[in-house]
């Protein structure tokens, strides 16, 4: 059962994230840095506690871990959900699935870093997973379309995408680097706080106030909403997972988001599934399946 929970844990924060895109696109009229700005500020207040609790392990910690802490809340907590923010802002002229393509790309990221920075071992058998995963997170999203039918609006989120790939995908090595000095609990507080300080200074000094603040009931439901399940609340379950998996385990199973994505889009929207996508569908979960067997050391 031990083993089994943190793969589980990776795979449900995945499923929440499936559910980001849906509550994040109502807020596309507000600037995408200041919906970064406030939903890690509400959530560096939901998690503070654990920071207090925590503050001796952190006072312990030394450059590399700073310089890793640093690196997972700039690029994984404002880039890239800035990023993403902005591809989903494309709302008017593109297909949400497009937006997901940073998680079929995330992993090619995580991985090349994972064997760099943390020396983790990548055995035959687990690059042929991870190169059926990342086909069969293709054909979730795209299914046959081919990328020379997209328009000019789509290949800037696509560029966006590439980019919060690119962010997400180094912030999960980072943040298990950190995660051996620290417990999960305490990385997903301090990631939270440190974000929080330093998009708001980001804000303050671009727009200089916060005039802007004009949300609607709708967009601050929504809002609080993202806090308490895709956002915060999913980091920390997230940084749960990976405590116990491989940087490079965990973006695999990361690759949930395009699955439940696909299949929120059929019940809310009443997207018929393609045969390119059901075939899809089953390369994703078996790819998940036999690599939730393969032993690994932590």
């Amino acid at each position: 059962m031990k083993k089994i929970l943190p793969p589980l844990a990776v795979i449900f924060a995945a499923i929440l994230w499936s559910l980001d895109g849906f509550l994040r696109q109502e807020l596309y009229s507000v600037s995408s840095f200041l919906v970064v700005t406030l939903e890690h500020a509400f959530g560096a207040l939901l998690f503070f506690p654990l920071l207090i609790k925590a503050w001796p392990d952190i006072k312990s910690l030394g450059q590399r871990q700073w310089i890793s802490v640093l690196w997972i809340s700039i690029f994984g907590g404002i880039l890239g959900t800035f990023f993403y923010t902005k591809a989903l802002s494309y709302i008017n002229y593109i297909d949400l699935s497009v937006v997901v393509l940073l998680q079929k790309l995330q992993p090619v990221f995580a991985i090349a870093l994972a064997a760099i920075i943390l020396r983790e071992k990548l055995s035959q058998r687990f690059i042929g997973l991870a190169i059926t995963a990342l086909t069969g997170g293709y054909f979730v999203t795209f299914g046959t379309t081919s990328i020379a039918d997209w328009n000019d609006k789509t290949i800037i989120a696509a560029l966006l995408a590439l980019l919060a790939a690119f962010a997400w995908g180094s912030s999960t090595v980072f943040g298990k680097h950190v995660l051996k000095h620290l417990p999960f609990s305490a990385v997903t507080a301090l990631r939270l706080v440190v974000t929080a300080i330093v998009a708001t200074i980001i804000l303050f000094a671009t727009q200089g106030h916060l005039q802007e603040v004009s949300l609607s009931a709708t967009q601050w439901r929504n809002l609080i909403l993202i806090v308490f399940s895709t956002g915060a609340v999913a980091l920390f379950i997230y940084y749960y997972g990976l405590n116990h998996l491989p940087a490079s385990h965990a973006t695999l199973y990361e690759l949930a988001w395009p699955l439940s994505a696909m299949i929120l889009d059929w019940f809310v929207r009443g997207q018929t599934l393609s045969p390119a996508q059901i075939l899809g569908a089953i390369l994703l979960l078996g790819s998940m399946i036999l690599l939730s067997r393969e032993n690994s050391n932590v």
